[in-house]
């Protein structure tokens, strides 16, 4: 197996003759939202019941195409690592592991994350000629700085390394009792700990509003004033090169922390978990708004492609949780399509004029960014594999391009990807390390099949539909991940859905469709000789010491 390669001597080894003008290379800005669940988007809300306001996300879906068939990993990390990488879950990380965690027997895939040697998203764009910049949630590794963005092909970041932090504090986990701080900044001119937008430690959810010259400033305007900024900076420069703007934000993640103004204007939600969701999916289209409006006044716009999406279901493994997937069944942490189907579109001025307004009903995943873009950027011919990768031994994109249906030139009827490989763990712990798991598969012409873990007695849990007032304080489930069903390997106890009929799951035809329930187990057989499960390891003492001693109390990279 070979070494690692880093992405600065990738590069100088392709030393790649640029595609041809700026003009045919839009600018690419990639929104990613964090649990945003299915019912929390205007355009989603049960026409009855209309609560959530989203109306820059509903105007960018009505000006571009909605993906109504998108598809991610059930977490958090497994799904961020999928899109940096191209590759479906089952082949880079089905772990929601945290980034302390090291295995020193596997010197390129003993970490969370994603493997070293795997070429990334930022790599492909840099490659083309793009500027690149990476704001928010990153979740993709730490532990050296070979894992961090600035590594994986980004010029430039602002964010946070773990599943989430306080929005107010910035702090996750702790180290001997003391929280320890998670925002760094990477740019021509620094590297380290973001201590100068620390707030005040009074600051926080139920005290927002302190004396003067004591700083309260909430993290999602942080992260957001980064990217007005790189967006004026690109509009101002000189040079004709591309921007790729990854856009990773904080909402709507728990915890439920979001400026007060914002939850007074859902002040007849009783329900206080509804309220703070609804209060900050808002927010986050506040967000979306201020981006679009910038692209806009700046002139970007038209020569711009906007991708905008979740990084999985809405989370609702108890009421507190505050999240709804209705009418889809379950949510983040399960394989029924509330846990990985999610709101999904791509807008701007570069998407043809002929597929403005369009609802797109072909499949897509969230692996499948990496090889569009390349296309986009006209180095599509130079990222059908994964060289580097592959002579590591690892595994090789499985990303699909989709400029071709998204911009019109396929047929109708044509698609370019014909299944949806559906990951698992066998992992107890949400966020423990296990083996690689196919849980499922879904293909093109709807059929689904949902396959538990045998070491989990096969069980698949969240088998609810909420309704669409959920959380509501009525008699409507308060810990769906109580309720659970077996799904196994026999018609007789397994569970296939034609989720093209029967979005919510309800009609289980393992039995009456026999025949296709063993042809797509049979498949998941033949896909499981092919997973990528490598032993991320434990939580290393290193990770708190370079904390506490290099970088005064933020999380960093400790090796």
């Amino acid at each position: 197996m070979l070494g690692f390669v880093s992405s600065a001597a990738l590069l100088l080894a392709i030393a790649p003759a640029l595609a041809s003008s700026s003009a045919s290379r839009p600018n690419i800005v990639h929104i990613l939202i964090d649990d945003f669940g299915w019912n929390q988007v205007g355009y989603h809300n049960d026409p009855s019941f209309l609560e959530v306001s989203t109306p820059n996300i509903d105007s960018l879906k009505n000006e571009g195409i909605e993906l109504d068939r998108f598809y991610v990993h059930k977490i958090c990390s497994p799904s961020r690592t999928s899109i940096q990488s191209g590759r479906s879950p089952i082949h880079v990380n089905v772990q929601n592991v945290h980034p302390e965690v090291v295995n020193e027997e596997d010197p390129l895939g003993g970490f969370q994350g994603m493997a070293l040697n795997m070429t990334s998203v930022g790599d492909v764009l840099k490659d083309a000629g793009y500027k690149t910049s990476f704001v928010g949630k990153w979740d993709v590794g730490m532990a050296t700085r070979a894992h961090t963005p600035h590594e994986r092909g980004y010029d430039e970041f602002l964010g946070y390394y773990h599943h989430s932090n306080d929005y107010w504090q910035q702090t996750e986990q702790k180290c001997s009792l003391k929280k320890i701080k998670d925002l760094w900044i990477y740019n021509e001119t620094f590297d380290g700990p973001a201590v100068h937008l620390a707030n005040d430690p009074a600051c926080g959810q139920d005290n927002q509003e302190l004396e003067k010259g004591k700083r309260c400033q909430y993290e999602e305007e942080i992260l957001l004033g980064a990217v007005l900024d790189k967006l004026d900076e690109q509009a101002a420069a000189e040079d004709e090169d591309p921007l790729f703007m990854f856009y990773s934000t904080h909402l709507t993640h728990m915890p439920l922390q979001v400026p007060q103004e914002y939850i007074d204007k859902f002040g007849d939600i009783t329900n206080e978990y509804r309220q703070s969701m609804r209060a900050m999916s808002y927010y986050v289209d506040m967000e979306v708004g201020a981006v679009v409006d910038k692209l806009k006044s700046t002139g970007l716009w038209d020569n711009t492609l906007l991708v905008l999406h979740s990084d999985n279901g809405g989370e609702i493994m108890t009421q507190f949780c505050g999240s709804n997937n209705h009418p889809l069944r379950g949510g983040k942490f399960s394989n029924f399509d509330g846990g990985i189907r999610v709101n999904a579109l791509v807008s701007g001025g570069f998407v043809p004029s002929s597929r403005r307004g369009v609802k797109e009903e072909r499949l897509v995943a969230g692996e499948d960014w990496l090889r569009t873009y390349a296309s986009v950027a006209g180095v599509g011919d130079r990222w059908t594999t994964d060289s580097r990768a592959v002579e590591a031994g690892l595994p090789d994109f499985d990303s699909v391009d989709q400029w071709p249906m998204l911009s019109g030139e396929s047929a109708a009827d044509a698609t370019a990807r014909s299944e949806v490989w559906i990951g698992d763990t066998t992992s107890i712990e949400f966020n423990g390390d296990g083996d690689t798991l196919v849980g499922g598969l879904l293909r093109d012409d709807g059929w689904k099949v949902v396959l538990g873990a045998e070491n989990k007695m096969y069980k698949i849990c969240q088998d609810v539909t909420t309704p669409a007032e959920y959380p509501d304080g009525k008699f409507t489930p308060r810990v769906p991940e109580l309720k659970c069903r077996k799904c196994g390997r026999t018609p007789e106890d397994g569970c296939l859905f034609n989720v093209r009929d029967d979005e919510a799951e309800e009609n289980n035809m393992a039995e009456e469709q026999a025949d296709i329930f063993d042809e797509m187990i049979a498949r998941i057989d033949e896909l499981q000789e092919s997973v990528y499960s490598p032993t991320r390891g434990k939580t290393d003492k290193r990770a708190c010491k370079a904390a506490k001693n290099d970088y005064g109390g933020y999380w960093g990279p400790f090796l």
